[in-house]
């Protein structure tokens, strides 16, 4: 309404209808039409700061291991007749790898058997003659040399049913090492040699190797001071060092981003210090069923030290970084935006622990953040934070 009667007016100025009175009682009317007014204040959210008991953690890197892994190794010569398993496969305890030439040593075996017969046969043979001679001598029929000399002889015959029942061991401990079993469960690598192959030839020949996948290790290290913090933790909660088997950590792998799935208990802590790195070797064990873990991935390990009963937890995005160090915006009574530096600690979920910097009052922006500017009035609106 104001802009056109404005327009009209300088047309009849244009005209020369109006006088100049007339003239600047338009202008005037103009200039108070068109004075500039402030924009709203721009819109945020904001919430109070979480605040619940959180658990602090080591967070450190190491490497997985196998519980266990072994060389199958063929102990006696001959050709390799079969490999009773797949590359790479699972194998359970007992179970029958590989097959050796068993001919031979089952001949031997048997020619063992056959001396231990012999020699028990001749035993009953020099048995019965020392007894009839004993019985002779004590009647003064056989002078003591005989009787001797039969006594002599059953006890040779004895040492060959022992010598033959050790070979018979023997014979039977070879023929067993033909047959190369799985010692316990796990995962058997590529073979190493073919069927048809002659192994064992002087020495033993390898044949593949046996690694058991569960459970699973995980080494790491931790420096003097993290040990002390660590034993100052179970200290305060009445615990000893015994405890720190009862531990749980967690592990993470480098594509599963910040999680730690993983779940075990510390295993091993050397009871010394390496004094050439100022850190204990330490040792977790974890449940692997679904072999997801494999030896030498490079892990990443969280350990309990403290619980925290009050912490206060902000929306990660909402923290931000300045020469000052890491800060958050809150919004005071009067809506105007201020700037908080915080300390900061380590993530929960979406959330990030703050370890110092705010109060249960503060009203911290997590929405709309580029429009809040410190030193400038918002318009907030409050939201509830979501527990973690």
């Amino acid at each position: 309404m104001g802009s056109s009667v404005c327009l009209a007016g300088r047309r009849r100025m244009g005209a020369g209808l109006l006088g100049i009175g007339a003239t600047a009682l338009l202008l005037a009317a103009c200039s108070e039409q068109n004075q500039y007014v402030a924009p709203p204040p721009p819109k945020v959210t904001v919430t109070a700061p979480l605040k619940q008991e959180v658990t602090r953690y080591l967070e450190l890197t190491g490497n997985t291991a196998a519980i266990n892994s072994i060389d199958l190794v063929a102990r006696v010569e001959g050709f390799l007749e079969q490999i009773d398993y797949q590359d790479g496969k699972v194998v359970k305890k007992g179970d029958r790898l590989f097959l050796i030439q068993q001919d031979t040593y089952q001949a031997d075996l048997d020619q063992a058997k056959a001396q231990l017969a012999s020699a028990n046969a001749q035993l009953t043979n020099t048995s019965a003659e020392y007894q009839r001679q004993q019985t002779l001598g004590q009647q003064d029929f056989s002078s003591q040399a005989t009787v001797d000399k039969a006594r002599a002889a059953m006890e040779q015959a004895q040492a060959s049913v022992d010598a033959a029942k050790a070979n018979i061991e023997i014979a039977t401990i070879n023929l067993g090492y033909t047959t190369v079993t799985a010692p316990f469960d796990g995962i058997a690598t590529r073979h190493l040699q073919d069927v048809g192959q002659l192994v064992g030839n002087g020495q033993p020949t390898k044949l593949a190797t046996l690694v058991q996948m569960n459970p699973i290790y995980a080494y790491f290290s931790l420096s003097e001071n993290q040990v002390l913090r660590i034993k100052q933790t179970l200290a305060e909660e009445g615990r000893t060092v015994e405890d720190v088997k009862q531990v749980e950590i967690d592990i993470g792998l480098q594509n599963e981003g910040d999680d730690y799935p993983h779940k075990g208990k510390l295993d091993y802590v050397s009871p010394e210090v390496d004094p050439a790195t100022g850190t204990l070797l330490v040792r977790g064990v974890f449940e692997n069923e679904k072999l997801s873990l494999l030896p030498g991935f490079f892990a990443r390990v969280r350990i309990p030290v403290q619980r925290i009963p009050n912490a206060f937890l902000v929306d990660d995005t909402a923290i931000g970084q300045a020469q000052q160090g890491r800060y958050v915006l809150v919004v005071n009574k009067d809506n105007v935006v201020e700037q908080k530096i915080v300390t900061i600690g380590q993530k929960q979920g979406q959330y990030r622990v703050i370890e110092s910097g705010l109060s249960d009052d503060d009203r911290v922006v997590v929405g709309g953040i580029l429009r809040a500017t410190p030193g400038s009035k918002v318009d907030p609106e409050e939201v509830a934070a979501t527990a973690p």
